[in-house]
């Protein structure tokens, strides 16, 4: 197939860029490229940019602020706002959460949600993952009796992204406990998190930030009208939302700026008479990762241009794979360059660029991208029976 873009794709690249690179502060570029630390606060600024712009959530219906793009055409305007290092729009509401309640919500969830999601005056969080069920998410445990115009949800999630941040949480619970099959009584529902019962409990990662957490439910009461489609329905619904969040995790524009980064800062690092650049073993390894990257842009485009009927590809499994491996891959090679200045001290008059700083905490962090979304066993399982028929 020709991977080529035509005119009206060059044309449209051209404005997504314009945009990107003039509408957002070059100061909030830069935190978003890591030299320094975004905020929460940036990240909502960001989205509502997009938003009052129209280009917050692209992917949705149209009714709810969607565009009729093709899938090439927002394929470019994620390779172009991640190559611009603008803040992603929070993934868990434009994402995951919002076409949810787009596509099974009632008109009553639409109207009151759909709105606040798309320009971050709600932020969600997902209520997936439980100590005993990750990538077997079937055998969650967490439960949500119906009692009355209510439902008792009793229980508790781990790896909750941003909860510290979130004012809600989208849940997957057991509803049907005598269910022959435990997909089938699983419901999709959504909770404020300032009901009593909940708590909120912060996990210290590796890198020593706070990005994810535990969240309890002790005899938390839900309105039933919070439940999103049909009781039993929810692993139906969790299926959708996985399919469109793991084409969005390939992140080929981040791992480009990474690259490039590490390219431009290689030319300052001295080694013997020349510089890192220069040394031919550098050199080498940074030619692999371009080409992997080269290759694996290709990929995705030509999975995209072939995307037509809207439905779940199963090779996005594959462009998650290779796209969680890439990302490892660039942070590894960022942290390598800035050499002992990528230890994380947190003082503000130490000398080494704080980019150097932020490359060892980011290498940590990036352990995460072959586990969350479906761990790299689970891709490579869904790679070989749906694409390989194995």
């Amino acid at each position: 197939m020709n991977l080529e873009l035509t005119g009206e794709e060059v044309a449209f690249r051209e404005e997504m860029r314009k945009f990107f690179t003039t509408e957002f502060s070059p100061e909030l570029r830069a935190r978003a490229a890591g030299f320094g630390k975004l905020t929460r606060e940036d990240i909502v600024a960001g989205q509502q940019i997009l938003n009052a712009h129209g280009l917050a959530v692209p992917h949705w219906p149209v009714e709810w602020g969607g565009k009729d793009w093709t899938p090439v055409q927002r394929h470019i305007y994620s390779e172009e706002m991640q190559l611009a290092s603008v803040p992603n729009p929070l993934p868990f509401n434009v994402s995951m959460v919002g076409p949810v309640i787009a596509a099974f919500g009632s008109q009553e969830q639409k109207e009151k949600f759909l709105p606040a999601t798309a320009n971050a005056d709600i932020w969600w969080c997902q209520g997936f993952s439980e100590p005993e069920a990750g990538s077997d998410l079937a055998s969650l445990k967490t439960a949500a009796v119906r009692d009355g115009a209510d439902y008792i949800v009793n229980g508790q999630k781990t790896w909750t992204t941003l909860a510290q941040h979130a004012e809600w949480i989208f849940c997957l619970v057991r509803t049907d406990a005598s269910a022959q099959k435990r997909q089938a009584g699983i419901s999709f529902l959504l909770i404020d998190l300032a009901t009593p019962g909940i708590t909120i409990r912060p996990i210290k990662l590796i890198d020593g930030s706070v990005e994810v957490n535990e969240v309890f439910f002790d005899n938390v009461r839900v309105p039933a009208e919070n439940l999103v489609g049909e009781e039993n329905k929810g692993w139906d619904y969790a299926k959708f939302l996985l399919g469109n969040e793991r084409t969005g995790v390939t992140r080929v524009g981040f791992s480009k700026t990474l690259v490039a980064t590490a390219k431009e800062k290689a030319r300052e690092v001295r080694v013997g008479t020349g510089t890192l650049l220069e040394d031919p073993l550098f050199a080498a390894r940074l030619a692999e990762l371009e080409n992997e990257l080269l290759a694996l842009d290709l990929t995705q485009l030509r999975v995209v241009a072939s995307s037509t009927d809207g439905k779940p590809n199963p090779a996005s499994s594959l462009l998650k794979l290779r796209g969680s491996e890439l990302q490892q891959a660039a942070t590894e090679l960022l942290m390598d360059v800035a050499g002992p200045d990528s230890l994380p001290v947190d003082i503000a008059d130490i000398d080494s660029p704080e980019w150097a700083q932020q490359a060892a905490p980011r290498y940590l962090n990036y352990r995460k991208v072959s586990i969350y979304s479906g761990s790299s066993e689970v891709q490579r399982s869904i790679i070989a029976s749906s694409i390989l028929g194995l």
